[in-house]
């Protein structure tokens, strides 16, 4: 059996769905052979320190019986650099991953960890969003 995971899926309006994000998060458990617990679905602001479904599952994580969460990407658990690194800093201290779907795994018990943490959280974002606007006027 592998470690316990759950999925926890967002999505930043309540017209949208997470129906695919929990789609292809399951077969990714599969392939990764996790041991899926639950699917957690959110529909909230990401810039949001304080949202419900995300509390649940960080008391999930607090009481140890979890050992990763599973996300599309990393935005999808936190936009804002301060509230994603001090909860990735918490899950650290539990022992619990967050693991994007592409596999790369935010631990931030490492040099390398914080720093890629630090990066796709602060700087990738709004980059994103820089580019997606810019594309609507294309």
């Amino acid at each position: 059996m592998g470690q316990r995971a759950v999925i926890y899926a967002r999505v930043s309006t309540s017209d949208q769905s997470c129906a695919r994000q929990v789609a292809e998060l399951t077969a990714f458990a599969q392939r990764s052979g996790y041991e899926l617990l639950d699917v957690f679905k959110e529909s909230a602001s990401g810039t949001s320190s304080n949202r419900a479904v995300r509390n649940k599952v960080l008391d999930l994580a607090q009481a140890r019986r979890i050992d990763a969460v599973l996300v599309s990407e990393l935005s999808r658990w936190g936009r804002s650099t301060q509230d994603l690194l001090e909860t990735l800093n918490r899950l650290a201290g539990w022992k619990v991953s967050v693991v994007a779907m592409n596999g790369m795994t935010f631990e931030l018990d490492s040099p390398h960890g914080r720093m890629m943490a630090t990066f796709l959280a602060g700087d990738l974002p709004p980059r994103i969003r820089a580019i997606q606007k810019e594309s609507l006027f294309l």
